[in-house]
């Protein structure tokens, strides 16, 4: 049976993601001095303006308007003409402290919120991601790394790629299209920028998987010449399938940029990722994807929930139960688990979190509890 999958990324210059860049980035500079800093920091952006909000209580003593510059201008929104420069910007900060009826029971390691977090993995790839998404941020990283380096100098920063992958059996076998849109100065044709990305992007990433018969769309638009956030309105958490799976399996409504480790909407699916891919690395079955429940004001989880998609090659219930008897799953172990009180965040908040190879929820130390399972 043929299917065909389609996932997305886009480059650490989206404003979407500019904005999930400042709100870690406060998350970070928060942790730099105070580790049990709570926040959760929510940020909007506009032509000139960039907005700051949300709930943070911490000891720390941060510059923000410092911090929200410094970030925008790593991220090479440095220009007059850009409708969006770095030092000119208008910084607006909108900060409370986190409300006195959760911080009472987050202080004792419960759940400070209801809902359901998702973690997925597969063995398509080598890094347990669906290969659609895996595909998507290479490409969005190789857009960066051409204009960084000034392969393709003509690239200006707003950037996004979309593959498309053919299925047979569930089994990846071909890419069926490509999709690369990106800003460009004026003084290039739309023949030359297609030429361009082509060779240096598309068939640097996906050559062997491409062929006669695979659709190449390079700025299906046309010139794409406005800078953004000029044109539209940006906001945090925007890019939440960007961030996680690219639409493969299942997402909480759940986001997870500016909110510390207590938030169990960030470490629970953190650590539903680091099961479900030492679970699939433990070669007990080909994909896995796991559903866990909180309750506020509880510390357990109310509910786990494992699907393998008929790969699995033990009993669900075994697995279950392995999770169970193997891994406490409260906030207070997940953050001591993962070591999650550090200012190691902002890198995550492009290109996925998932999928890294400097990240503590993406290590494959437990699939030994899982292999015994046999």
């Amino acid at each position: 049976m043929k299917t065909f999958i389609t996932s997305e990324s886009v480059s650490s210059w989206h404003p979407d993601k500019m904005c999930d860049q400042i709100s870690d980035a406060v998350l970070d500079a928060c942790f730099e001095q105070d580790p049990y800093s709570r926040v959760a920091c929510e940020t909007m952006v506009t032509t000139w303006t960039v907005i700051v909000s949300g709930e943070i209580t911490t000891k720390a003593k941060i510059n923000y308007t410092k911090l929200v510059r410094k970030t925008i201008k790593d991220i090479w929104y440095i220009w007059w003409d850009s409708h969006f420069d770095s030092s000119e910007c208008w910084v607006h900060l909108l900060i409370n402290t986190q409300s006195p009826d959760i911080a009472q029971w987050v202080d004792t390691g419960w759940a400070g919120d209801q809902g359901i977090m998702f973690g997925y993995a597969t063995n398509e790839t080598d890094d347990y991601l669906p290969l659609p998404i895996s595909l998507a941020h290479k490409l969005a990283k190789r857009l960066e790394q051409t204009r960084k380096e000034w392969v393709l100098p003509f690239l200006l920063p707003d950037g996004k790629s979309q593959v498309t992958v053919e299925y047979k059996y569930n089994k990846p076998v071909r890419v069926d299209t490509v999709i690369i849109s990106n800003q460009h100065i004026v003084d290039i044709t739309q023949e030359e920028l297609k030429a361009w990305i082509k060779k240096e992007v598309i068939e640097k990433i996906v050559w062997d998987l491409i062929d006669d018969e695979t659709t190449i769309h390079i700025n299906p638009t046309g010139k794409f010449q406005v800078w953004w956030p000029k044109g539209d309105c940006w906001l945090t958490w925007r890019k939440i399938i960007v961030d996680t799976y690219g639409g493969i399996g299942r997402h909480g409504w759940w986001a997870f940029s500016g909110k510390d480790p207590s938030k169990v909407d960030r470490s629970w699916a953190y650590i539903a990722r680091y099961l479900a891919k030492n679970i699939v690395a433990s070669w007990i079955c080909d994909r896995c994807e796991i559903q866990v429940g909180y309750a506020i004001w509880v510390a357990k989880p109310v509910s786990i929930f494992v699907e393998c998609f008929g790969t699995e090659k033990v009993k669900i219930s075994k697995i279950i139960k392995a999770i169970s008897e193997n891994f406490d799953l409260s906030p207070k172990w997940i953050i001591e688990k993962l070591n999650l009180r550090q200012p190691i965040f902002q890198k995550t908040a492009a290109y996925g979190h998932f999928g890294r190879d400097d990240v503590s929820w993406e290590e494959l130390d437990s699939t030994e509890i899982f292999k015994s399972l046999k």
